[in-house]
């Protein structure tokens, strides 16, 4: 039995938390964990659970509606309850924490109170420049995340071929570096150790990385055996050369900002 009661994965867009989700899922211990507080909206959250909204309803009673759900939903029958966040949902989650909890001086001792002990992981991807492709690729074809069969598995647009574009990538580079500072901060303030994984682990060794996980949760890390990936990499040539173009756009930069040498 597991020695925490939560999880939250506290990560960024194109870091690998969908594989993660799903590989913790599958082993049927860990339950369900997701995006549950994703949009900055109530009547958003309230809409994804599938809430009524209720007229003259006081805020407090709305959020313990929507936590009691969503705490249902990501435990998914399991003693333990799973938590995606991505950072760009972080400080309304935060605030809305604030609301139900008022009386707790910390997000950390808010956090407890609302999901138990919880076990924070930090998810990160090291190359920023190929989480910063990967976004931009994703944003325009419209295709996030695919199964290992080629099915896809969620599709935000309709199709279209991805071009090639500087200003956005460096915008999602310079956002998810920022993003990164942003957690680690965090954890500093509330004194938070969160057990780190990287997307280039998890990419490349997902049944070992799963195991670290369920050996930190106190649970039996042999059901991480079997486990397979649910989802499949979307990085392909294009991804190569658009990484390759932004990294020498980048060098040429800093090399002309260099001071010139007197010979």
């Amino acid at each position: 039995m597991s020695t925490y009661r939560s999880y939250i994965l506290c990560t960024s867009p194109r870091s690998g938390s969908t594989l993660l989700c799903k590989l913790l899922s599958a082993t049927g211990v860990a339950g369900h964990p997701g995006s549950h507080f994703h949009e900055p909206s109530l009547e958003a959250w309230l809409a994804y659970f599938g809430l009524p909204v209720v007229a003259g309803e006081a805020e407090p009673v709305t959020l313990r509606r929507v936590f009691a759900a969503a705490i249902h939903k990501g435990r998914n029958g399991t003693d333990l309850y799973g938590l995606r966040l991505q950072r760009h949902s972080f400080d309304f989650f935060m605030k809305k924490l604030a609301v139900l909890f008022s009386g707790s001086a910390t997000d950390l001792e808010r956090l407890d109170k609302a999901f138990g002990k919880t076990l924070f992981i930090h998810l990160t991807r090291q190359d920023k420049v190929e989480q910063a492709v990967s976004y931009v690729k994703a944003e325009q074809s419209g295709l996030w995340h695919k199964a290992p069969d080629g099915t896809e598995l969620e599709r935000l647009s309709e199709p279209k071929e991805p071009e090639y574009d500087f200003k956005a990538i460096e915008a999602s580079y310079d956002r998810f570096i920022a993003f990164d500072r942003d957690w680690l901060t965090w954890f500093e303030h509330q004194r938070i150790q969160p057990l780190r994984i990287t997307y280039e682990d998890l990419s490349g060794h997902p049944q070992r990385e799963l195991a670290r996980v369920l050996t930190r949760l106190g649970l039996d890390a042999e059901k991480a055996a079997g486990v397979t990936p649910g989802v499949a990499k979307l990085a392909d040539a294009v991804s190569a050369e658009w990484a390759d173009r932004f990294r020498q756009t980048l060098d040429e930069a800093e090399n002309s900002a260099q001071p010139a040498t007197s010979s």
